[in-house]
């Protein structure tokens, strides 16, 4: 997954405003109690991150 499609799922599942800030703010105890910005920019996959995610907030088998 490339980052570009990382960030147009985001913005089609939360909404512009709320997925910058679930990016930026929420610390993931799956992500090694980082941001998604932080793992992102440690080198974790993108695509791990999205189902970091996803799981997280219960996002839909399908819209994975």
């Amino acid at each position: 997954m490339r980052l570009q499609d990382f960030r147009s799922r985001m913005d089609r599942q939360f909404g512009s405003m709320r997925a910058e800030s679930l990016v930026r703010d929420h610390v993931f105890a799956a992500l090694g109690g980082r941001t998604a910005l932080e793992a992102i920019d440690a080198g974790l996959p993108v695509r791990a991150v999205w189902l970091a995610i996803c799981e997280e907030y219960d996002v839909p088998k399908k819209e994975r």
